[in-house]
């Protein structure tokens, strides 16, 4: 089995050592400068649970190297994953399956859902329709991500904790490359369920990237802060309302409340989120994913977000004066779903 891991970063990283554990299946990694080098030759490090292993994997900045792959799983942001997609061509054979690893409404989101919905673009998070018509919604399968990990040097990945990886085919299938992938991963000593309702697992992590990740950019505090702090906990909460509001008449279910997920987050500590720390480093922030997407989605369904509308404007002025807020031209022109 050959899989590439598309951004060889810290969760792709974490992936790829695990899966070159794996009599069997062949692990290729894209990567770039210094931990690219680092991992031509020294391989690819993790660090976890105390130990160190080392992922023998192939390691290259050019795709079309590497050849036609089983499964390609990008794992990147989702305006990489976006700017990306041309690049991934060469990976992609007849039955190639595309492993989506992003946070936030994924491009594939429409396909396979009844009418009135069926096949709706949603322009911010692929404007151009760039990874719809490249990479095909037929190829895509659903990546919740779970485990937080970190680039402790070039060519060196530090475990924090987790390990699930929740699978689901955008049909709500359970299909045979799926279950092949997960057996890959579980193999690895990863946790990879595969459930037939993706969607309202990645509403359920959505849901609070969406407020605790642009709240605490905001405020630079971190996650036990934003959480139970009055003032942010409320401000978290309302936003919730409106995405679960939105969730819902599009169909999908929550398998915890509102209150539990806030407090889930506080017991995390004083983490700081993603977005945070993108911001401290000078670099891009995934915000129209998280939020702008959301707020389409809104519109589409006839449903007020004025506590989104409001964080979401303050977040993209942030990162506007700070030049960390990537906007493409085609979602300047329109930040619809069409």
């Amino acid at each position: 089995m050959k899989i590439c891991i598309y951004g060889a970063g810290a969760i792709g990283g974490y992936v790829a050592v695990e899966l070159a554990q794996v009599q069997g299946v062949e692990v290729s990694v894209i990567a770039r400068g210094a931990h690219l080098e680092a991992i031509r030759k020294n391989g690819l490090k993790l660090l976890k649970d105390g130990e160190e292993r080392i992922g023998k994997v192939n390691a290259t900045d050019n795709p079309a190297e590497l050849g036609q792959q089983d499964s390609v799983i990008v794992a990147l942001k989702a305006h990489q994953a976006w700017e990306v997609a041309e690049q991934i061509r060469p990976l992609l054979g007849q039955d190639t399956s595309v492993v989506t690893c992003q946070n936030g409404v994924p491009w594939w989101y429409f396909h396979g859902l009844e009418e009135p919905y069926n096949d709706l673009r949603v322009k911010s998070v692929d404007p151009g329709d760039r990874q719809w018509n490249i990479i095909g919604p037929d190829r895509a399968i659903g990546c919740v991500v779970f485990p937080a990990t970190e680039i402790a040097e070039p060519g060196v990945i530090q475990h924090k904790y987790g390990d699930r990886f929740t699978l689901g085919e955008p049909s709500g299938e359970i299909s045979e490359r799926c279950l092949r992938l997960s057996e890959a991963m579980e193999a690895g000593g990863l946790r990879a369920p595969v459930i037939p309702n993706i969607r309202d697992e990645i509403w359920l992590k959505l849901w609070g990237n969406l407020c605790f990740n642009p709240i605490s950019a905001l405020t630079r505090a971190t996650l036990d802060i934003v959480a139970t702090d009055p003032a942010t906990r409320a401000l978290s909460a309302a936003m919730m309302e409106e995405a679960h509001m939105i969730a819902t008449r599009l169909g999908a279910g929550f398998r915890v409340d509102m209150e539990r997920r806030i407090d889930g987050a506080a017991k995390v500590g004083a983490h700081r989120t993603s977005m945070l720390q993108d911001l401290e480093k000078g670099r891009a922030i995934e915000l129209d994913a998280l939020l702008t997407a959301v707020q389409d989605l809104g519109r589409l369904c006839n449903v007020k977000t004025p506590h989104i509308d409001i964080v979401l404007g303050l977040t993209q002025q942030l990162g506007r004066s700070l030049g960390v807020y990537p906007v493409f031209p085609e979602v300047e022109s329109s930040t619809a779903v069409a």
